[in-house]
């Protein structure tokens, strides 16, 4: 039993669902892992603004309530990023990556600016759209295989997957903050505090890589 990410090390089966570490999801998990405890320990940065053609500048702070918020929204967002990488169930990795598209909203949704508001707003309306051919594919992938089990699908012993399965899932990735959809994301860069904005960037990044994996079983 193999599929691009090595052969597994580790199966733990709830029931009908299950968790598996092979080289490829270990990767990812501690890298979201580590970018998760350093969201934990590390402090906002303060964001700069300085006057085109002149020296004068203004840090912006964040305050307490806006900070806590945003860290709460930032470790969910890793842990879901965490759960999508270990996950050997279709309709889980489903379920986390649509947290990470909410938890992506939640990061910015504090922060008192309109423009990253409203950014917020359209970037939260796509990823509101994704989910549809994004459930609508795991729901195929149950109808035509009988199974959502990603190990089943390494086996090879069950039916094909439709390419439209694999294609609804993609795209349902790709509206949560994938490329071209990602455009939607740019104005949210606004927003003071690194890391955890950069949280944005990373759980899509790790959820993609991730699907690729996923599409390319069965």
């Amino acid at each position: 039993m193999t599929n691009i990410g090595g052969i597994p090390y580790f199966i733990l089966e709830f029931g009908d669902e299950l968790v598996y570490f092979t080289p490829y999801t270990i990767t990812l998990f501690l890298l979201a892992l580590t970018f998760t405890v350093l969201v934990i320990i590390s402090r906002p940065e303060k964001q700069v603004d300085i006057a085109f053609g002149g020296d004068a500048y203004r840090a912006k702070d964040i305050s307490f309530p806006e900070m806590r918020f945003r860290r709460f929204m930032a470790i969910a967002c890793g842990l879901a990023s965490m759960g999508a990488m270990v996950t050997g169930d279709i309709f889980n990795f489903t379920l986390f990556t649509a947290m990470v598209g909410i938890t992506n909203v939640g990061i910015v949704a504090a922060v008192k600016s309109p423009h990253v508001q409203d950014a917020a707003y359209q970037y939260g309306l796509v990823a509101l759209s994704a989910t549809v051919p994004l459930f609508a594919g795991a729901a195929v992938y149950a109808a035509a295989t009988g199974s959502l089990s990603m190990i089943e699908l390494m086996k090879g012993t069950l039916p094909a997957v439709p390419l439209l399965a694999k294609a609804m899932l993609m795209i349902g990735v790709i509206g949560e903050g994938m490329a071209p959809f990602y455009a939607a994301k740019a104005e949210m860069f606004r927003a003071p505090g690194a890391p955890y904005v950069i949280m944005c960037s990373l759980s899509s990044l790790l959820i993609f890589l991730r699907v690729v994996e996923v599409v390319m079983l069965g």
